[in-house]
């Protein structure tokens, strides 16, 4: 009864008593009424198989399902569809209960630009997977983007990667040794293979990701980023900070903090500065601040070739 309270339900004791009795008529529960309280439980060697479901978890489900949907194939969910479904159901039904309205008063939402996830060929991840978690060979037809032909390889799945709306399967091919990253949208065609699996007894998932591999480090050792951002920016990043050892200055006269943090030397945190624009003027490392210069010299001649002309420019 304090169990259910606690989730919102609104009820007394004697209602529950009712309600366990009419419950007793179809499941197989009894009653010690020896003594008050009254006990309930299932009776003596009973294994319930009850998919019980309370309010916070179908709320959890909820959620997961809209995160999950615009990631991973349909396939994928296709094996717990009917849990968010009875997630959605259980919230549904609920009239007296507060958390049955979560659903409506919370969203995530991405930091930056969410793209569409690309479709995945029917049947491709159900055989990748399967080939992944019980270790067996694959052979594949593969699109390679960049020499834009259809290859076939002989593939060893040694993983799977999600990153935003994108997967990758690691996986050795042919007789090599190399861990390729390939795109799990760009197979084409996938067969369990007769050839036997070549595993990677020394590949560790967490290992590779942490080295950086889907960083596309310039190089392995940190660098010391300075550089100039706005208040604002500053606001943010004193309440979400780029790395442990983040220092901040006071603002200058013209409202411009100093940014100081030890940050990985690798693409994606320059990526993450070429999309905070003139917010963020990076001082060191040299190469950095060379490579956003160049990228503005860029839009700037291309904005010039198509119309575009400064404030000064046009009053003249």
């Amino acid at each position: 009864c304090e169990k259910l309270k606690e989730e919102g339900f609104q009820f007394t004791e004697r209602t529950l008593q009712r309600d366990l009795q009419n419950l007793s008529v179809r499941y197989p529960l009894v009653c010690d009424s020896s003594s008050k309280p009254y006990r309930w439980q299932y009776v003596a060697g009973f294994a319930s198989d009850l998919p019980a479901m309370d309010t916070a978890e179908a709320l959890v489900l909820v959620m997961a399902e809209q995160s999950l949907a615009k990631i991973l194939p349909p396939s994928a969910l296709g094996h717990i569809r009917h849990r968010f479904a009875r997630a959605r159901q259980h919230l549904d039904h609920l009239q007296t209960n507060d958390l049955a309205h979560w659903e409506k008063r919370v969203a995530s939402i991405p930091e930056g630009k969410e793209l569409i996830a690309p479709t995945v060929a029917p049947g491709i991840w159900e055989a990748i997977s399967d080939a992944l978690l019980n270790q067996h060979a694959i052979d594949v037809s593969y699109f390679n983007r960049h020499k834009s032909t259809l290859k076939h390889y002989t593939a060893h799945p040694q993983g799977l990667v999600i990153r935003g709306p994108i997967s990758y399967v690691l996986a050795t091919v042919d007789d090599h040794d190399k861990i390729l990253q390939l795109v799990l949208h760009r197979f084409q065609t996938v067969s369990q293979s007769a050839k036997p699996y070549r595993p990677n007894p020394s590949f560790n998932i967490q290992d590779y990701v942490q080295a950086g591999s889907f960083g596309y480090p310039f190089n392995a050792q940190p660098v010391q980023l300075i550089a100039d951002i706005t208040k604002d920016r500053a606001r943010v990043l004193s309440e979400t900070p780029i790395s442990a050892d983040q220092r901040l200055s006071e603002r200058n006269s013209e409202d411009w903090v100093e940014l100081r943090a030890t940050v990985p030397n690798d693409k994606q945190t320059l990526w993450w500065i070429r999309g905070l624009g003139p917010e963020f003027h990076v001082k060191q490392p040299a190469e950095w601040r060379d490579a956003l210069a160049a990228d503005a010299e860029k839009v700037l001649a291309y904005a010039k070739a198509n119309g575009y002309k400064a404030a000064e420019e046009t009053q003249a």
